[in-house]
């Protein structure tokens, strides 16, 4: 059994969702292990991971509609508001989807979908540089 870890820090536009994919699997790749697992974990609090479609875009902007629904910015009862709106409303849409990801690995790549691709998906209205940390297990 063989562990690699690798981390790396992706600048963000601001809300919505960046793919991910080939840098995890080029993590994967040199970390040499052709079957077992890569867990992802993103490092903040404000942003969080996603499995999703990444052929059509309109599946990712439905995605981001669908929270800003969910979790307005400006609720009146929200307290902790010290970095702006969109301060607790971040945190919230972090919670409801994940900080990590654990992707198989068979034959030195990741074992998604035809159309699955990994996201990091943003929740704050500023760019942020955010951290991503990569452990690849196995043999």
């Amino acid at each position: 059994m063989s562990a690699h870890t690798d981390r790396f820090t992706l600048q963000t536009r601001g809300k919505g969702t960046y793919e991910i994919t080939d840098r995890i699997q080029a993590i994967v790749a040199a970390s040499g292990i052709e079957n077992g697992t890569v867990t992802v974990f993103v490092r903040h609090t404000s942003a969080s991971l996603v499995i999703m479609e990444n052929a059509d875009p309109s599946a990712r902007q439905d995605l981001e509609a669908f929270f800003d629904h969910l979790v307005p910015e400006d609720t009146p009862y929200f307290v902790h508001t010290y970095e702006g709106p969109d301060d607790m409303p971040s945190h919230i849409r972090m919670a409801l989807t994940r900080s990590s990801e654990v992707i198989p690995i068979m034959s030195g790549r990741m074992v998604l979908g035809t159309w699955q691709g990994i996201f990091l998906f943003e929740h704050r209205r500023a760019a942020h540089q955010r951290q991503v940390a990569v452990a690849v297990v196995g043999e």
